[in-house]
């Protein structure tokens, strides 16, 4: 198959590509930065609710085949292939995939309950750790978002990331698109994309969200 027969969505800025990574990344230009929060073998996609029914925050995501598989050190060494830097959510799960890096990323989700206090994302930039604030607290959250995937970033986070670690006009993929928010950021900051998504039920959602997206007024930053 040649790199065309697996286009989805496009934009003005971005394409979203609907398959496997591995077999479209080969295929790619080179690009700035991977921004992306790989599966990683949690067992959250057979989780067909997630919340607690106590605060009156129960999602209903439905069975996936997600987070099924590792992310493996072939994937890693794909992405490394074709980009200049990479941020990897959840690589405190498979860190012995990764070189060693002074750079980590923690987002404070400012959370209580049983769910962690933080996520780490492992970054190959030379600088130091950086921690981001954004509260995604079941319903409590920074900013008015709905939720459509157990293990979504919140724009908020991703328009503060790619702010810091990109500039505008630079080249971003994410080949673990999920519900679309690092394109919906890099629409928003200017950025150019590269997305892939496997499941064809998350492309549809994350080809929604851009549609909305792209119909409101365009306004930098929040």
């Amino acid at each position: 198959m040649k790199l065309s027969d697996y286009e989805y969505f496009r934009t003005d800025n971005g394409v979203l590509y609907c398959g496997d990574a591995l077999e479209i990344m080969p295929m790619l230009e080179k690009v700035d930065l991977c921004l992306t929060d790989p599966p990683y073998k949690v067992g959250w996609a057979n989780r067909t609710t997630w919340g607690s029914s106590n605060k009156g925050v129960v999602t209903k995501y439905g069975k996936q085949k997600w987070d099924t598989v590792q992310f493996t050190k072939e994937q890693f060494l794909a992405i490394r292939q074709i980009t200049h830097n990479q941020i990897l959510f959840g690589a405190n799960h498979f860190s012995e995939l990764l070189p060693q890096s002074p750079c980590w990323i923690v987002w404070d989700k400012q959370n209580t309950g049983d769910f962690a206090d933080c996520e780490l994302a492992w970054a190959s930039f030379g600088s130091a750790v950086r921690k981001f604030t954004w509260r995604w607290n079941g319903m409590i959250k920074q900013a008015p978002e709905k939720r459509y995937h157990p293990t979504q970033k919140p724009l908020g986070l991703f328009l503060q990331i790619l702010q810091r670690y990109s500039n505008p006009n630079d080249l971003i993929l994410d080949p673990f698109l999920g519900s679309g928010t690092t394109a919906i950021a890099c629409e928003r900051l200017n950025r150019r994309w590269i997305c892939i998504e496997i499941s064809e039920t998350y492309c549809q959602l994350s080809k929604r969200r851009l549609e909305l997206e792209l119909s409101q007024p365009r306004l930098p930053g929040f």
